[in-house]
C-alpha cells in the first residue's frame, strides 16, 4: 500500500505540469479552433533559453548560482513572451483570418524555427542545472514508511495548480474571461457588439505563451535540462492529453490531462 501511494505522489509533478500546459493550450485553441503544436515549442524554448543564460551567467559573468539561475529564468520568460507575441501577431492571426487550416502547417514551421534556433544558440550542447531542492519532505507515514516528495517537486506542483486556479478565476470572474468566451463562441458576433476580436486573439495567445513559459521553466528546474526535441514532443502530447477533458473548457482540459499524465 505504501509503495502504491508513493508512486501516486511521484506522479503529481508530471500530472501538475500537463494539467497546467493543457489549460494554457485550451486558451489558444479557443480562439484558433485548430491544433497548434507551437505551444509545445514555446515550452521547450523557455527551458532552453533559461539553460543558455544560466550557463552564461555562471561561466562568463561569474555569478553565484542563484543569481545565474535568476538571470536564466528572466531571460527564458522574456524571450518566450517575445516569440509568443511575434507568433500570435504576425503569423497566427493573419493566417487565421484568411485560411484557418493554414495555422496547422504554420505551427510546424514555428516549431522547427524555435527548436533549431535554440539548438544553434546552445551550439548543440546539452546543458544541465545542478540538483536543487532535493530535501525530502515527509507528507505522511504508512506502515512505518515515510511518504513524500522533494521540496522542489512540491513547489512545482503548487505553482502549476496556482496557475490553473488563477487562470480559471480570470476566465470566470473577470471581463477578460467574458471577452475570451465571446470570441471563442462567435468572433463575428463579438465584433458586431464592439469587441476587438483581434486584440482578444493576441492576448489569448500571449496568456497561453505565459503558461507555456512557466511550465517550461518549472520543468527545466525540476528535471535539470530541456532536450532539443522536446518542443515537438510537448506539442504533440499536449494536443492529445488536452483533448481528454475537451478543448472548450480549459479547467476540464486541465483535469483530463492530469488524469492521463
Amino acid at each position: 500500500m505504501a509503495y502504491l501511494l508513493q508512486q501516486l505522489l511521484n506522479a503529481l509533478p508530471m500530472a501538475g505540469l500537463y494539467a497546467c500546459l493543457a489549460f494554457g493550450y485550451a486558451l489558444a485553441f479557443g480562439v484558433t479552433k485548430r491544433p497548434d503544436i507551437t505551444f509545445g515549442a514555446l515550452v521547450a524554448f523557455a527551458g532552453q533559453i533559461c539553460l543558455l543564460f544560466t550557463d552564461y551567467g555562471w561561466s562568463r559573468l561569474y555569478l553565484v548560482l542563484p543569481a545565474a539561475l535568476g538571470l536564466g529564468l528572466v531571460a527564458g520568460l522574456g524571450y518566450s513572451l517575445i516569440a509568443g507575441f511575434w507568433n500570435a501577431r504576425h503569423i497566427m492571426m493573419p493566417l487565421h483570418r484568411r485560411s484557418p487550416n493554414a495555422v496547422i502547417v504554420a505551427s510546424l514551421g514555428v516549431v522547427l524555427l524555435l527548436s533549431e534556433g535554440a539548438r544553434l544558440a546552445l551550439d548543440t550542447r546539452s546543458l544541465w542545472l545542478p540538483p536543487m531542492g532535493q530535501q525530502f519532505v515527509t507528507l505522511g507515514m504508512v506502515d512505518g514508511l515515510a511518504l513524500g516528495l522533494t521540496g522542489l517537486q512540491i513547489f512545482h506542483v503548487v505553482l502549476m495548480i496556482a496557475l490553473v486556479m488563477a487562470g480559471y478565476w480570470l476566465l470566470t470572474a473577470s471581463r477578460a474571461g467574458r471577452l475570451w468566451q465571446a470570441v471563442c463562441q462567435d468572433p463575428l458576433a463579438a465584433r458586431l457588439v464592439g469587441v476587438d476580436a483581434d486584440r482578444v486573439f493576441v492576448v489569448s495567445m500571449m496568456a497561453a505563451t505565459l503558461v507555456a513559459a512557466a511550465g517550461g521553466l518549472s520543468a527545466t528546474a525540476l528535471y535539470g535540462t530541456m532536450d532539443f526535441g522536446a518542443g515537438l514532443m510537448f506539442g504533440l502530447k499536449v494536443v492529445l492529453v488536452a483533448a481528454v477533458g475537451g478543448y472548450s473548457r480549459p479547467l476540464h482540459s486541465a483535469l483530463g490531462a492530469a488524469a492521463v499524465a
